[in-house]
């Protein structure tokens, strides 16, 4: 096989995919290294078609697994079942490690498409405030981007994605390029109406879904069809009709003739040349084997997601960068960001007892962040989001449990119970350099590899936010019409994992300044110009939106500039 190309992309997930496609539509010869195994569209490992009896163990993960210490970070999540586990990494297969005291998840899915294959399709874009907060406020670095900046690059990634979502008119989350959307339950409706009439600046809208409902030529043209609805997403999607890698971006670039994909092939470092200050490729360890190998290439994107591609940062060392590649700021591994969470709350929405709702909506519905510039009865900096829903009624489960026998027990079992909203605060966690990603010192993983160490953790403005938006809900929730609110606030005491989000953002930070960052405007290493880092690694700070979008976005914009310049020679 041949070892040398246009670009090397390292990562095949939601920027790796889009990487490729935007080389190899260029017409570079591009290589997509992906350290997990090849996963093809549609998979036999795809259990959307699958009837619920048909999963094993009724779809329970086995219990050995925790006896084990396997899937730590993913056990107990109810995206986790029998019919999923297999596109997530098991950890004790892939060992990291964190601080005691303070526990890390850090989830992760080596296969052909990464997480792209689970993600929840959320797709959201950032205000300008989102990116003008740092320089505002002082923490972290301030973004050398703005959302005009990217505004026309989300727009060009939206309409190849196919976001079904309400044109909503907020400046905090800014409108797009939307298919038709999906609209909102009874009682969503019945608090969003609520709400404007008590509130100007907390809105309940449906959520922006990458699933397609009004498939375009091009869509349809790569074999991806409409959403049905199911809500089966993360068992692998049959139709395409939710937008991963494998459905849309790595087909994409396959019939261009141009994309060449090795799968259970580690990166362990980008291998940098000393003579012209660039990097000139990336050295593998074949997962099954074990052996080395090298690519040579003219351009590297780090696509491994936020700390997989830090890992390979601290791992590329050299003369020139004794503490890892593109590394002279010191500023690698730090800044590790996650969104959190401290407050769930859910309360009756009474009075739509005729009302029932039919399908499974791929989405949940959202309330943005109103707490920029607000300072009135706050004493943090930046806010808070909701992830919410009321999109289905309760009902009164099975009758196991229940005293009687015969149709008189069968009959009060799957009644419909009354509407329950219910809501998950999503705050933004600031920029702290304290908390960082390093290699550890001892340990290492079976190829070899110094295991990553995680040490994160949420402080002080944090936990106000959780304090408030504790207040907030039960404010909105009785503006909204709601009864018989529960409210869960985790206790100040207790420690909040980093990572449970699934959000992890920073360890190569975007930034003017070189001596305080990692990467430019254009996310290129300011010490290695032929070395871009586009996953979640590159952001300067997480706002409240999740971020897949934005990551999606800023990929497509310096692929841009990357080809520009590799077309005059420049890298």
């Amino acid at each position: 096989m041949n070892n040398k190309f246009d670009v090397i992309v390292v990562g095949s997930g939601i920027t790796g995919g889009w990487a490729a496609k935007e080389f190899c539509e260029k017409g570079f010869k591009t290589l997509v290294v992906e350290r997990g195994r090849n996963l093809e569209h549609p998979s036999s490992e795809y259990t959307d078609m699958q009837a619920p009896w048909n999963i094993e163990n009724r779809n329970k993960v086995s219990e050995v697994y925790d006896e084990e210490g396997r899937y730590a970070a993913v056990s107990g999540y109810g995206y986790f079942k029998n019919a999923t586990k297999q596109f997530f990494a098991d950890d004790k297969e892939f060992p990291y490690s964190y601080p005691k005291e303070r526990p890390f998840k850090w989830v992760r899915g080596y296969q052909l498409g990464g997480r792209s294959i689970t993600w929840g399709r959320q797709s959201l874009r950032w205000g300008k405030k989102d990116f003008e907060a740092n320089a505002k406020d002082g923490h972290g670095v301030p973004w050398p981007i703005g959302y005009d900046d990217l505004a026309p690059w989300y727009d060009y990634v939206e309409s190849f994605v196919g976001v079904s979502a309400n044109k909503d008119g907020l400046a905090v989350l800014p409108d797009g390029v939307f298919q038709k959307p999906w609209e909102l339950s009874a009682a969503e409706q019945v608090i969003s109406d609520n709400l404007k009439k008590v509130f100007t600046d907390r809105h309940l809208v449906v959520g922006r879904a990458a699933n397609i409902t009004e498939p375009t030529e091009e869509q349809q043209a790569l074999g991806r069809g409409q959403c049905q609805a199911r809500s089966y997403c993360k068992r692998g999607c049959t139709f395409g009709a939710y937008f991963s890698s494998l459905s849309a971006t790595l087909p994409a670039a396959k019939r261009t003739g141009n994309l060449t994909i090795v799968t259970d092939s580690i990166v362990t470092r980008v291998d940098y040349d000393e003579a012209t200050g660039k990097a000139k490729g990336v050295t593998i360890i074949d997962a099954k084997t074990k052996e080395k190998r090298e690519y040579q290439a003219r351009v590297v994107f780090l696509c491994a997601s936020a700390l997989g591609s830090v890992q390979i940062l601290l791992n590329s060392k050299s003369k020139s960068f004794p503490n890892g590649i593109a590394n002279s700021s010191g500023a690698v591994g730090h800044y590790i960001m996650d969104h959190f969470t401290g407050v769930l709350a859910n309360a009756e929405v009474p009075g739509l007892d005729d009302k029932f709702a039919y399908g499974r909506r791929p989405i949940a519905t959202y309330i943005p962040n109103y707490r920029h510039d607000k300072t009135d009865d706050a004493d943090f900096v930046r806010g808070f989001g909701y992830q919410a829903t009321a999109q289905h009624r309760t009902d009164t489960g099975t009758a196991a449990k229940r005293e009687g026998i015969g149709a008189a027990v069968k009959d009060l079992s799957k009644q419909p119970g009354p509407w329950r909203f219910r809501t998950l605060m999503y705050g933004e966690m600031l920029p702290y350099f304290d908390n960082y990603a390093s290699l550890h010192p001892t340990k290492k993983d079976k190829w070899g590899i110094p295991l990553l160490h995680i040490d994160a953790q949420i402080r002080d403005n944090e936990r106000k936010m959780i304090k408030q938006a504790s207040i907030d809900i039960q404010a909105i929730l009785k503006a909204g019409g709601c009864t018989d609110i529960k409210l869960n606030e985790t206790p100040e005491n207790e420690h909040i994992k980093i990572g449970d989000r699934i959000h992890e953002m920073g360890g190569a930070c975007m930034g003017e300044d070189p001596k305080v960052s990692v990467l430019n405007k254009w996310a290129q290493a300011h010490d290695v110009p032929n070395l871009f880092v586009t996953d979640g690694a590159c952001m300067s700070s997480c706002a409240t939106q999740n971020p897949s979008l934005t990551y999606m976005a800023i990929t497509v914009r310096s692929v841009d500039y990357a080809a520009k310049l590799l077309r005059k020679n420049i890298i």
